[in-house]
C-alpha cells in the first residue's frame, strides 16, 4: 500500500510539472531554441532547425494572419539586389510572382546633387513587395516549430540550464524557457543592447520612406547623393502605381528638415510629391568598423542587422539576414554543445565582406572621387 501511494504521489507531481511548464499560461513553455524576430533572418533560422529542435518563434508582427486591423509595415525599399538573389539560389528557394510588383528593374539612375551630375548603371533588381516576402518565408516553416505573432520581447533572465524569457503576446505578459535565445530583431536590437550594453554599437541611422501615387512610368531604380542632406543615400523606387522616396538620414534633430529639403530638390527636377498615401520610419546599422559586427555570446546569439551584419555601402540586408541564419543552423547541426564557437568561425568572411563594402564608400560617397568616376562614364550605360 505505501508503494501505490508514493508512485501515485510522484506520478501527481510529474502530471504537475508538465502542467506548468509545458501549458500555456503556465509557469513557462520549455524550448531548446527561442528566435526573436521572424523576418528573413528569424524566419529562415526556424525553416533550417525548426525539425531539429524545439524552437519558439516570436515577433511583434502578424505575419500568419491577413489583418488589416494588426498590419504593421517593414520600412524597407523592397529590392532584392544580386547578393541576396545569390543566397536565395543558395538555399534552393524560388520566389513566388505574387511576391513581386511592377516593374522589375535593370538599371539604377545616380543623381549626385552635390556635382549636379547624373548616369545611368546596369544592375539587376527584383521589385517586390516586402510584406509578402516576408510572410512567403514564415510560410515555409515547418508546422512543428511554435510562432507566437502580435508578441513583444520584454528580457531574459538566465536559470539553471539556460534562461527564461518574458514577453508580451496579445496584451498579456507570457514566459518562456530556453537553452538558446537567438536576436533576429534588426537595428537597435534589444537583445544586443541587454548582452552588450551598447559597446561597439554600429552608427545609427534613421531611414524616412514616404509613398506617393504614381502614373507615370519609372524603369529603374534612382540614388541620390547630397552631402547637404546625408552621408550616407536617399533613393526613388518605382513600385506598382507608387513611387517610394526615401533617404538614410543621422541621427540628430533635424531629421525632418532634411527630407524636406531633399523633396525640395527633387522637385526641381520634375519629380512629382503631391498625392502623399502614408510615411514609414525605422532605424538602419551602419557597420563602418570590422569589431561593430557582433555575434553576442554562448547562449545568447545575434544574427541579420541585429549582429550588425548590413552593408555600410548601399544597406542591403537580406543577403546577410540569410547567410548569417545559415550559418547559425550549419553550426547548430552537431547540436547545442559547441555551437557558438562554430558559429563565429564561420561569420569570418561575414567580416571580411564588410571590410571590402567599407572600402567602397570612398567611391560612392566622397564627392570629389565620385565625381571624378561619374564623368569618366566608367561602366554607366550611354
Amino acid at each position: 500500500m505505501k508503494t501505490i501511494f508514493i508512485g501515485y504521489y510522484w506520478s501527481n507531481y510529474l502530471l504537475l510539472y508538465l502542467y506548468r511548464t509545458l501549458k500555456p499560461g503556465g509557469i513557462a513553455l520549455m524550448y531548446d531554441i527561442v528566435i526573436v524576430g521572424a523576418g528573413p533572418a528569424g524566419a529562415n533560422l526556424a525553416r533550417l532547425i525548426g525539425e531539429k529542435y524545439k524552437v519558439l518563434l516570436l515577433d511583434k508582427r502578424d505575419l500568419e494572419n491577413n489583418n488589416p486591423e494588426r498590419r504593421m509595415h517593414k520600412c524597407c525599399g523592397g529590392l532584392l539586389a544580386p547578393d541576396a538573389q545569390k543566397m536565395i539560389a543558395k538555399l534552393g528557394l524560388g520566389i513566388p510572382k505574387d511576391v513581386l510588383v511592377d516593374p522589375q528593374l535593370f538599371a539604377v539612375r545616380a543623381i549626385d546633387l552635390t556635382n549636379n551630375l547624373e548616369r545611368l548603371y546596369q544592375r539587376f533588381y527584383y521589385n517586390m513587395d516586402r510584406e509578402k516576402f516576408d510572410r512567403w518565408m514564415v510560410s515555409l516553416i515547418p508546422n512543428c516549430v511554435d510562432k507566437k505573432f502580435n508578441a513583444f520581447f520584454k528580457n531574459f533572465v538566465e536559470v539553471p540550464g539556460g534562461y527564461e524569457i518574458r514577453y508580451i503576446s496579445d496584451g498579456r505578459e507570457a514566459t518562456a524557457r530556453t537553452r538558446i535565445i537567438v536576436g533576429a530583431d534588426g537595428a537597435s536590437s534589444k537583445l544586443r543592447r541587454i548582452i552588450s550594453k551598447n559597446a561597439n554599437a554600429p552608427e545609427e541611422y534613421i531611414a524616412i520612406q514616404e509613398w506617393f501615387k504614381c502614373s507615370y512610368p519609372m524603369p529603374y531604380f534612382t540614388a541620390v547623393f547630397d552631402e547637404e542632406i546625408t552621408d550616407f543615400y536617399s533613393w526613388l523606387i518605382p513600385k506598382d502605381n507608387y513611387l517610394l522616396l526615401g533617404s538614410a538620414l543621422r541621427h540628430t534633430g533635424n531629421i525632418r528638415e532634411k527630407f524636406d529639403m531633399l523633396k525640395r530638390k527633387l522637385m526641381q527636377l520634375g519629380f512629382n510629391f503631391e498625392d502623399k498615401v502614408k510615411t514609414e520610419g525605422t532605424y538602419i546599422y551602419r557597420p563602418r568598423k570590422i569589431w561593430q559586427f557582433y555575434a553576442g555570446r554562448y547562449g545568447v546569439t545575434l544574427i541579420g542587422e541585429a549582429a550588425g551584419a548590413i552593408s555600410p555601402s548601399s544597406a542591403e540586408g537580406i543577403s546577410y539576414a540569410l547567410k548569417s541564419s545559415l550559418y547559425l543552423a550549419q553550426s547548430l547541426e552537431k547540436g547545442i554543445d559547441g555551437y557558438f564557437d562554430r558559429y563565429k568561425n564561420m561569420v569570418k568572411d561575414i567580416k571580411l565582406n564588410l571590410l571590402l563594402k567599407n572600402l567602397k564608400i570612398p567611391a560612392m560617397y566622397d564627392p570629389l572621387l565620385r565625381q571624378l568616376i561619374m564623368r569618366s562614364g566608367l561602366k554607366c550605360i550611354k
